[in-house]
């Protein structure tokens, strides 16, 4: 039995896609991952025959969405597209993005392949940079048994300062588990934050702390000013600056204070004998860096 016309609609603020909640308190929960994780594996083994599929609005892009309860909470899981980054250079990484940011989540999960973590947690700290309300899966610990791989969740959680779990999804192994951390992640406060997802090099540090409060003042709590400062200074992406005037109504890099600010930059890169490249290469590195760390 799918979800149907007759469940409570909300629409998500991600270019019209459509939540459907079957009661108003259920919460909407992202589900992250790379490719090839075993996240298709994790989403049906919690949703069973309670889904859809669809297309992202405006994309190619397929959107599945299902829903599961625990202990009576209920839970709408939004299958995101499987991408290596949310830095948007792919529809599936732009559509991945926006609804982190946009589409009125409650809580995000990352689900990662145990056989080889460190390729898989760019994403997650790109996930974290965006929302503290992040949960990881560690999925196919069977097969990395197999290979003679054993993974430290209880570290793993403590590097990342959030709920890390377990799964070999295709037996069912820690989906109770996880459907017990999803319906955490959108209950209460947002865990706090102990510092930086990741710390970046001196002159990026100080290049975000000129732009993050002007963020703060301008967007409010909408969105992370600390990951709004590190995507100006990256520049790279057009598509966010689209989305940012769509969904904020602002024309961020058009703003004079950030003008100013982004001025400043440049001139304390160039007395550094740096230009924006260096800021841009600094800001793609960060989480695989940090994410090498970790493994």
């Amino acid at each position: 039995m799918g979800l149907s016309k007759d469940s409570t609609g909300a629409r998500a603020a991600d270019a019209g896609l459509t939540i459907e909640k079957k009661q108003e308190g259920d919460l909407v929960i992202a589900l992250a991952g790379n490719p090839n994780v075993g996240k298709s594996t994790v989403f049906n083994g919690l949703t069973g025959m309670h889904q859809h599929t669809g297309n992202w609005p405006g994309k190619t892009v397929a959107n599945a969405q299902g829903y599961c309860t625990h202990k009576g909470q209920g839970m709408v899981l939004v299958d995101l597209p499987g991408c290596y980054s949310l830095l948007a250079h792919s529809a599936e990484e732009e559509a991945a993005r926006d609804f982190l940011c946009f589409g009125g989540v409650d809580g995000a999960v990352v689900v990662c392949d145990a056989t080889c973590l460190e390729r898989n947690l760019n994403l997650v700290l790109q996930a974290m940079e965006i929302t503290p309300r992040v949960a990881v899966c560690v999925n196919l610990l069977d097969e990395a048994k197999r290979k003679g791989i054993q993974v430290d969740l209880e570290k793993l959680s403590s590097l990342l300062g959030v709920p890390v779990v377990g799964a070999a999804a295709r037996s069912g192994q820690g989906l109770e588990r996880l459907a017990e951390e999803m319906a955490r992640l959108g209950r209460g406060p947002a865990r706090a934050r102990q510092g930086p997802v990741v710390v970046y090099t001196d002159f990026t540090e100080e290049a975000v702390g000129r732009l993050a409060p002007i963020l703060k003042k301008l967007c409010g709590e909408s969105l992370d000013p600390r990951w709004l400062a590190l995507k100006l200074l990256d520049g790279s992406d057009a598509s966010l600056d689209l989305a940012l005037e769509k969904h904020l109504g602002l024309r961020l890099r058009e703003q004079p204070e950030i003008q100013v600010a982004l001025g400043a930059v440049e001139e304390s890169l160039a007395a550094r004998g740096l230009g924006l490249e260096a800021l841009r290469d600094d800001i793609a590195a960060g989480p695989v860096g940090r994410g090498a760390e970790i493994a």
